[in-house]
């Protein structure tokens, strides 16, 4: 999670999986949309799979990448709100109600159910 997180911290690669989430790109392509040379785009390509988020494909000497997962539109989408959210860009409403946590099921409230490896809570913890 953190590899997907560093690798889009980088302006240039977020500008990059926002075009791959929408269609399939040759690098020169991309270098053209982020104005950039094409030996950079090519190394922030990479750090983009490495981290899992794009792949590609070779036809002739043209390499062509795209999104890894359909998921990745998604999280764009999510961090446009977040971060618009967050600097006050977006004053968007509130939730009527809070994000619930995962139910609670009756074993947990009895205490029979822990993480693995966990140790019950005593009085001294």
């Amino acid at each position: 999670m953190m590899d997907v997180l560093r690798a889009l911290a980088e302006p240039t690669r977020l500008r990059l999986v926002w075009a791959l989430s929408a269609r399939e790109y040759s690098v020169g392509e991309l270098a053209e949309l982020v104005g950039a040379n094409v030996a950079a785009v090519s190394q922030h390509l990479a750090r983009l799979r490495e981290a899992g988020m794009v792949g590609s494909r070779r036809d002739g000497t043209r390499i062509f990448y795209r999104a890894a997962t359909p998921h990745l539109a998604d999280l764009l989408d999510r961090l446009v709100v977040v971060g618009g959210h967050v600097s006050g860009e977006l004053d968007l409403p509130r939730p009527a109600t809070p994000v619930a946590a995962a139910p609670v099921t009756a074993a947990r409230r009895a205490g029979r159910a822990r993480p693995a490896g966990s140790r019950p809570r005593t009085a001294e913890t």
